[in-house]
C-alpha cells in the first residue's frame, strides 16, 4: 500500500480520459505549454538592461497612444 504499481497510474489515466475527453486534455496541455513558454521568454526578457526596460507601470509612452474618447458611466446611469 505504500507506493502504487503502474496498473494504479493506468486505470487512474483511464478514468481520467474517460472524465475530461481527449480534446480537453489536449487544449488543456498545450495551454499548459505556451503559458511555460511565455514564463521562461518573461524570464529572459527580466535580465535587460534598466535602460532598456519599459517604461514604469501607469504611465503612458505617448499622448498619441492615448484613446480620445471618455466615456462617463455614471452620467449614463443618472439619466
Amino acid at each position: 500500500m505504500g507506493s502504487f504499481s503502474i496498473w494504479h497510474w493506468l486505470i487512474v489515466l483511464l478514468i481520467v480520459v474517460m472524465v475530461f475527453g481527449t480534446k480537453k486534455l489536449k487544449n488543456m496541455g498545450s495551454d499548459l505549454g505556451g503559458a511555460v513558454k511565455g514564463f521562461k521568454d518573461g524570464m529572459k526578457d527580466g535580465g535587460t538592461k534598466p535602460d532598456e526596460a519599459a517604461p514604469a507601470a501607469g504611465q503612458v509612452a505617448s499622448s498619441a497612444q492615448a484613446e480620445k474618447t471618455t466615456i462617463d458611466v455614471e452620467a449614463k446611469t443618472k439619466s
